[in-house]
């Protein structure tokens, strides 16, 4: 069944995470995505975890993941013939997806003014530290950079601790889908206008966005949430059990602190000095010992059944293994296995969502290095085998 971006041609000339995971979700709902490495490849492709342990270009799983469902083939922006053959493929494509430094392909003759002077309805999605514009446009950035800037580490962590930023490389991944969802806006406004656009996506300003109550609440009422306080955490932290720790959202849910009490069986919990969240934060010592001391025998699945039971909005820490093994992804196929040229079958984290007519179709493994050059160069563009092997041995390719 055809995907919801069948037809869409894109060139993913961009390197890393952000704009890796921008290309792969049009990738995932039918687009024909083209990721243009230079001949040396990608920087990501020299980012752990490596398959194995073992750090060759085609064993990173980051590069794998952000690379699923795409043809690849390699090319030198920096050589002019390398620039000829890339104003081609832009003549056959749709969308173009960077994240160089503001003003980079500019000054290669590449940029949007260029590209559209090449081709009118053609897209250039930017993802970049600060954005093209402002006074930190020109400033690099990395993950730590964008949470700590963005203000989310602020309001993270606890208040007797440094901020905290949370694991992963969250910030390049929202910034992904940020780009995908505009670069969606910007296709639907192509097809009604055959115009194309710039699309300008800040990944400090993507992680800012999800301050959707902090920022207001400064804006409107001048205060500043700060971070956890260390203790009284049954309603606003993770609490240890048996196996692992466990959560319990404020106000138990539909369940009243009557009900908190009878599950965990305590009766003191009905006492007054527990009956508010602020009583609650005055009495946090005492209502930690009584959480930690009720949790003591109970296993953390236990725990999430029973409490989903009684009608308690309550949840666990799962592992890395245990999310590979969820029953609820497996029942929802959010992995699929990938069979990679070089590592093998590869359970991969794929469907993030599902259109009802035009669903999630199948996996295709992240492309080896220059793995579709004759394709593209030779059958797409007409170029000989022996015109291939020759822009290969100049660098070109």
């Amino acid at each position: 069944m055809p995907g919801v971006f069948e037809g869409v041609r894109v060139l993913d000339i961009s390197y890393g995470i952000a704009g890796g995971m921008c290309g792969r979700y049009l990738a995932d709902y039918g687009a024909d995505v083209i990721k243009i490495e230079p001949p040396d490849g990608d920087p990501l492709r020299g980012m752990g975890p490596f398959f194995q342990d073992n750090p060759h270009p085609e064993n990173s799983l980051q590069f794998f993941v952000a690379n699923l469902n795409k043809r690849g083939i390699t090319l030198h922006l920096e050589h002019e013939q390398g620039r000829q053959f890339y104003r081609e493929l832009v003549k056959r494509a749709d969308v173009v997806i960077e994240s160089f430094k503001p003003g980079y392909l500019s000054t290669l003759g590449l940029g949007y003014d260029e590209l559209a002077r090449i081709n009118p309805g053609v897209i250039l999605t930017s993802i970049t530290p600060f954005g093209q514009t402002g006074p930190y446009s020109d400033f690099q950035g990395e993950e730590l950079i964008q949470y700590a800037m963005s203000g989310i580490m602020s309001i993270s962590g606890y208040t007797d601790r440094e901020p905290l930023k949370h694991g992963g490389s969250q910030a390049q991944y929202e910034a992904g889908l940020v780009g995908a969802v505009t670069t969606s806006f910007a296709l639907f406004t192509q097809s009604m206008t055959g115009e194309g656009q710039h699309v300008d996506v800040s990944i400090t300003e993507v992680v800012s966005s999800t301050l959707v109550e902090t920022q207001p609440l400064y804006a409107f009422r001048g205060g500043v949430p700060g971070r956890r306080l260390p203790k009284g955490r049954m309603f606003t932290d993770l609490m240890p059990c048996k196996d692992g720790w466990v959560s319990l959202t404020a106000g138990g849910g539909r369940a009243t602190m009557d009900d908190v009490a009878d599950f965990f069986e305590k009766p003191e919990l009905r006492e007054p000095r527990f009956a508010s969240p602020s009583s609650r934060m005055e009495n946090g010592e005492e209502l930690d010992a009584a959480a930690v001391d009720a949790l003591e025998n109970w296993s953390r699945w236990d725990y999430f059944h029973e409490a989903a039971r009684r009608r308690l909005l309550a949840g666990f820490v799962q592992s890395v293994p245990e999310l590979v093994e969820c029953p609820h992804l497996e029942s929802r196929g959010f992995y699929r296995e990938v069979e990679h040229p070089v590592m093998g079958k590869i359970k991969a984290p794929a469907v993030l969502f599902n259109y009802s007519e035009t669903p999630y179709d199948s996996t295709h493994p992240a492309p080896l290095l220059g793995q579709h050059n004759q394709a593209v160069y030779g059958e797409e563009l007409g170029l000989s085998n022996e015109d291939i092997q020759a822009l290969r041995q100049q660098k070109v390719v």
